[in-house]
């Protein structure tokens, strides 16, 4: 596979995706970039895990001019959690050059979001509905776009926003470029592209087997309202050298470190909004060891590189498998074995098992440990302290001690209370986590599984209801 710098890219994107730990692209950047960067339109068929944002983000990010002071890109996403995530990874590939992503979505203050427009970011990342609300508004004017990107378009014609995205793409300039990705070319995703995109490159990539072979897969299947006392009791179980816990969003990896330095763990947290002098500073204390458990957005753990890291464990089911097997690769390396753990809701079981199915790899499920094993898992770990240290000799200054204490107390008393001390009791602090909303499904109409149809209490689009804006 090429390099990024074989591709002829620029110093400021080769330099932001060597830190992002991207080495050598993938087949769908090898093809898809070379042929975006020539200014051709793409229809691009690959699955999430193939590296798509990437292929699209770099042309996306070479092309945008720094210094033009207009929104000149824009790329089309079906949930919020996508364009979140998209606009992350494009503002680290535009770091250098000066491009920044703005995601804009349903849920979010639209004041808020109104006055990030006014600051004209190079790049707008949105789900259809409130890209809608904004032309309504006149808030977002798409007359100086060059670009267009549609990200996992067969998912946002699952979810009924076809016609959003035709009212869309009429209101940009006939002269733009577009790109169209989806993992399925069902008829009216063809019918689409036959009408938006001019002379388009037909990109195909199938999907290798992407795992970690060498770490074991275990799922807790658990309710929102468990999840964190589940992962005190593996904490206390497993007792991890060194762990990194995966949180979906910001609010979850803050809350998450500081519930668990409460309940007596050593965590810290990292996340975008972090300034780079304190990421700096976690990282180090992860790397020394003087903490032990490092909590982490997907975004935040791109190209990091540590190594030692003994358990990895997804507080919250990623939202791809490109992001599961990059989680999970961060354990088992250089031929240690590494154990990750999910923790997943019910209603997301369908999303595990997507997972499964894309990394050709079974989880084995696992029973929710109890308190009384988490209180006979810590018990254990002061044993074997102790043992480790009978081991390594070297005790001849405590012999008196521990004679004189001998001729006062039997050694079963004694021992116990070493035990006791050197056992981590298992805290059961109340704490209340903000809840996160499960990852959602594909919801279809019809045996072909297109359709179309939007989630909201109205149901299918045809009901000439009003519709919830994403």
């Amino acid at each position: 596979m090429p390099t990024f710098y074989e591709m002829g890219l620029s110093h400021p994107v080769i330099q932001a995706t060597t830190n992002m730990g991207f080495e050598e692209a993938t087949p769908i950047q090898e093809q898809a970039i070379p042929a975006a960067m020539a200014g051709r339109d793409i229809i691009g068929q690959a699955q999430t895990g193939t590296g798509k944002t990437a292929a699209f983000g770099i042309p996306l990010v070479e092309k945008m001019d720094a210094d033009n002071g207009k929104t000149q890109g824009i790329v089309i996403c079906p949930t919020r959690e996508l364009a979140v995530q998209v606009a992350e990874e494009l503002n680290r590939i535009g770091q250098f050059k000066g491009i920044r992503a703005l995601p804009i979505y349903g849920g979010q203050d639209i004041n808020r979001q109104i006055r990030s427009l006014k600051n004209r970011p190079q790049i707008i990342v949105g789900t259809p509905g409130r890209l809608m609300d904004h032309m309504q508004r006149k808030t977002l004017r798409l007359n100086q776009i060059e670009m267009v990107v549609l990200d996992e378009a067969d998912e946002m014609l699952n979810m009924g926003f076809l016609e959003d995205i035709e009212n869309i793409l009429k209101e940009i300039p006939l002269e733009r470029q577009t790109l169209l990705f989806s993992a399925t070319m069902p008829k009216p995703i063809q019918n689409l592209a036959n009408q938006f995109l001019k002379n388009p490159e037909f990109i195909k990539i199938k999907t290798k087997e992407v795992t970690v072979p060498n770490t074991e897969q275990h799922y807790y299947e658990v309710q929102e309202k468990q999840k964190f006392d589940v992962l005190c009791r593996l904490l206390d179980i497993q007792s991890p050298e060194l762990a990194i816990i995966f949180g979906r969003t910001k609010r979850r990896v803050d809350e998450l470190f500081e519930a668990l330095n409460k309940r007596g763990y050593s965590a810290e947290g990292i996340h975008g909004d972090l300034t780079q002098a304190r990421r700096n500073s976690v990282l180090r204390h992860f790397k020394e060891g003087i903490i032990d458990i490092l909590v982490a957005t997907d975004v935040a753990a791109r190209g990091l590189d540590i190594s030692g890291v003994t358990h990895v464990y997804n507080f919250d089911i990623p939202q791809d498998p490109e992001s599961y097997v990059h989680r999970i690769g961060r354990t088992g390396r250089i031929g240690r074995a590494g154990l990750a753990v999910t923790l997943v809701t019910p209603r997301e079981l369908n999303h595990l098992r997507l997972i499964e199915q894309l990394t050709n790899r079974k989880m084995i499920r696992k029973p929710i440990p109890t308190l009384n094993e988490a209180i006979e898992g810590q018990q254990r770990i002061a044993v074997e302290k102790l043992m480790r240290a009978v081991e390594e000799g070297n005790l001849h200054p405590y012999n008196q001690l521990a004679e004189d204490l001998l001729e006062a107390n039997d050694s079963v008393t004694l021992l116990s209370a070493a035990i006791k001390l050197l056992t981590k009791e298992t805290d059961t602090i109340p704490v209340k986590l903000t809840e996160e909303a499960p990852l959602r499904q594909k919801r279809t109409d019809n045996k072909r599984g297109y359709g179309p149809r939007r989630e909201g209490p109205y149901g299918n689009k045809k009901h000439k209801q009003p519709q919830k804006r994403r």
